[in-house]
């Protein structure tokens, strides 16, 4: 079932294109990735998904129905995670719940299981002012849970997170999709992107560039690299002219040992290797596939203006 569908979205600001003219789906179930830089037309495109405010043009459906301003009973069965905290900072974590559990007409147990599972259960008296923001942030994905919501969407969910905070709130996504509901997470962490998305869209001055399964997209936009650590037998001087004669991808060093990256679809791979063997002593090779950063590098840098 599509959750999501945009079709032909364009908002503007006055004369301002903030969205040009975008299209696509997600599906329940899914992790859906929506990258870019800041200023490329990410929040306005959430304002609209969330109906916060209306597309100029096209059409932004949510679990069946056209989304805007006045559609409270599609808003009730979406769970949204800002950027910025908007908590009440006076009141406790607790209170902060259970006066939303109100208006959602939920069960004081329920609120009670979530400060739990998010593990806030005894900071959950303290007031939110005196909270970390990592414990914010887990306290803000505890309300937007409340309502039991089909899809949740999450702006820089972990950013700027202790680990501890992050690897709770990933695995708390990984959860809900696996309910067969539907999360729609715009973030600035390649990695995070990487490891929690079926499928990622980067977009660019307003624009989506490019979007697919992550896998296929470093395929078609990276590079995968064979990465060998050595010693240097020779002088320096000489072991640098030979590494730099290869054009190796990248170098690099810790303390004795060096690392050089070759790209493992040159032809000339094999001979590249012995001709490293006969100027250092070799101590790990392994190969790496492409990032999303390489991705997020290759399809920015060919649209930019």
């Amino acid at each position: 079932m599509r959750v999501i569908e945009v079709q032909d979205l364009t908002k503007r600001y006055g004369e301002f294109v903030a969205v040009d003219n975008i299209s696509f789906s997600v599906s329940s179930g899914e992790v859906f990735g929506f990258l870019g830089p800041n200023g490329v037309g990410k929040t306005s495109t959430i304002r609209v998904l969330t109906g916060l405010s209306r597309a100029t043009k096209g059409s932004c459906r949510i679990l069946g129905e056209e989304m805007n301003p006045n559609n409270r009973q599609i808003r009730q069965k979406i769970g949204v995670v800002f950027e910025e905290p908007n908590l009440y900072a006076r009141l406790s974590g607790r209170q902060n719940l259970q006066f939303f559990a109100t208006l959602y007409g939920v069960k004081k147990s329920k609120t009670e299981n979530l400060l739990d599972e998010f593990q806030l259960s005894e900071t959950g008296n303290k007031p939110v002012a005196n909270y970390s923001k990592g414990m914010k942030q887990r306290l803000l994905i505890c309300r937007a849970l409340l309502g039991d919501p089909e899809m949740l969407i999450l702006d820089e969910p972990t950013s700027g997170l202790d680990l501890a905070s992050v690897e709770l709130i990933r695995s708390h996504i990984r959860s809900f999709a696996k309910q067969g509901k539907t999360v729609f997470m715009s973030t600035h962490s390649l990695e995070e992107a990487d490891e929690l998305c079926g499928r990622v869209a980067f977009m660019n001055h307003g624009k989506i560039i490019a979007e697919g399964d992550p896998a296929a997209l470093k395929l078609r936009y990276g590079k995968e690299y064979v990465q060998l650590e050595l010693i240097p037998t020779v002088p320096l001087a000489e072991f640098w002219h030979v590494v730099d004669a290869l054009q190796p991808i990248k170098t690099g060093q810790d303390g004795k040992v060096i690392s050089v990256l070759i790209d493992l679809t040159e032809a000339t791979l094999g001979r590249d290797i012995d001709r490293l063997r006969t100027v250092g002593r070799i101590l790990r090779v392994h190969s790496q596939e492409a990032s999303l950063r390489e991705v997020f590098k290759s399809v920015l840098g060919g649209n930019r203006t």
